[in-house]
């Protein structure tokens, strides 16, 4: 499932939600941070809705958006995608890319080395 940045925004508010969420509270949380009409936030949640990132539940005339996908598994498919998309799928010139690009503190360094480790595995 490919979803956009903004739906992913939208996503965001949903995954920190320990319960359910009606259309006016995800608006509500998204007003903090998005410069978003509520016809936008709309328009997103219907998107995800028909891309089955969303379920909702209708609760008399509202509807109750809950995730139908986990933020690691979206966050998976988006790292496969960006890695396809960018680095024709070949981790090794990413890699090089963000290491050449960017001085690594040792710490860093030493979680790299780590996460390279545990790949091997």
């Amino acid at each position: 499932m490919q979803i956009s940045e903004a739906e992913f925004v939208v996503m965001k508010v949903v995954w920190k939600s320990d319960r359910p969420l009606g259309s006016r509270e995800i608006i509500s949380a998204l007003e903090e941070t998005e410069d978003w009409k509520p016809k936008t936030v709309q328009t997103l949640i219907s998107r995800l809705v028909q891309k089955e990132a969303l379920g909702f539940s209708a609760e008399g005339r509202n509807y109750l958006y809950h995730a139908k996908v986990s933020e690691n598994d979206c966050l998976e498919e988006l790292s496969h995608s960006f890695l396809e998309r960018f680095f024709g799928g070949a981790l090794r010139p990413m890699l090089s890319h963000f290491a050449g690009s960017k001085r690594l503190s040792a710490e860093e360094a030493a979680l790299l080395r780590k996460l390279l480790e545990k790949g091997r595995e």
